[in-house]
Order: C-alpha cells, then sequence, then structure tokens
C-alpha cells in the first residue's frame, strides 16, 4: 500500500509541476517575451504554444484528480484527512472546471476564427483565466508546502 501511495504522489506532483509551472513560464516569460515579434507570427507562435500546453495539461490534470482522489481514498476519505487536503481536492476541481472553460470556450473561438480582432478577444480571455488558475495553483502549492501534505 505504501508503494502504491508513494506512486501516486509522484505522479501527482510530476503533473502538478507541469500545469502550475508552464502557466508561469506562459505568464511570466512567453507572454511578455513575445513583444519583441511581429503579431501575425505572435498569433501562430500562440497557435502553437496552447496546442501544445494544453495537450499536456488535458493529460495532467485527470491525472491529477484521479491520483488526489485514490490517494484521498487510501487515507480513509475525507473524514479522516485535515482541512489542508480539502482546500487541495476543492482547489484542483475549481482548476480543473477553469482549464475546461478555457478550453471549451475563448481557446475554442480562437482555433476556429481568422479574424485578428475576435483572436485577441480571445487570447485576453485566455490570459486572465490562466492567471486565475496560476493563482490557485499556486495557493494550493502554498497550503501544501505550509501544512505538510506534500
Amino acid at each position: 500500500m505504501m508503494i502504491l501511495y508513494a506512486v501516486l504522489k509522484v505522479l501527482h506532483l510530476l503533473f502538478a509541476v507541469l500545469w502550475v509551472g508552464g502557466m508561469f513560464f506562459a505568464y511570466f516569460v512567453l507572454r511578455p517575451s513575445m513583444s519583441a515579434i511581429d503579431p501575425p507570427q505572435r498569433m501562430l507562435l500562440h497557435t502553437r504554444v496552447f496546442r501544445r500546453f494544453f495537450l499536456v495539461v488535458w493529460h495532467a490534470m485527470p491525472i491529477m484528480l484521479i491520483t488526489g482522489f485514490v490517494m484521498l481514498y487510501l487515507l480513509g476519505g475525507m473524514s479522516a484527512v485535515p482541512w489542508p487536503i480539502h482546500a487541495m481536492a476543492g482547489l484542483g476541481v475549481v482548476m480543473s472546471l477553469v482549464f475546461l472553460a478555457i478550453v471549451l470556450g475563448p481557446y475554442r473561438r480562437f482555433r476556429r476564427t481568422t479574424d485578428r480582432t475576435r483572436m485577441t478577444a480571445s487570447l485576453d480571455t485566455i490570459r486572465k483565466l490562466i492567471a486565475v488558475n496560476l493563482v490557485l495553483g499556486l495557493i494550493t502549492v502554498v497550503v501544501a508546502a505550509l501544512f505538510h501534505v506534500v
């Protein structure tokens, strides 16, 4: 049982690092760096970056939810764990819903249009929702670290 829990925890943490780290990189490194390229190339780069990153998150998100809830089950369920684990589970579900909102809303619109104004509006919405998820992800990391639930 301890080996199973350890494997689940490693998978959970690895995918959390990929997701939250990817959002941090996109928001604070990639996006500001894009001002150095022309708008048409910027849109092409956004298209390629989102396709790859969202594919990673599309796989990471369910793996994180599954591993998290299986670990929770192995610990005895929600009634057997302290509030920080409840907070992490709740934040994980909210982050997943925000990601789905991005992919099914503004990202879908971004992919289906060639109109630069619509693409820019979709990018702005995606950027804001990624910022929300980044904050939620960082809060989750802080909760995990402060309360030694990692």
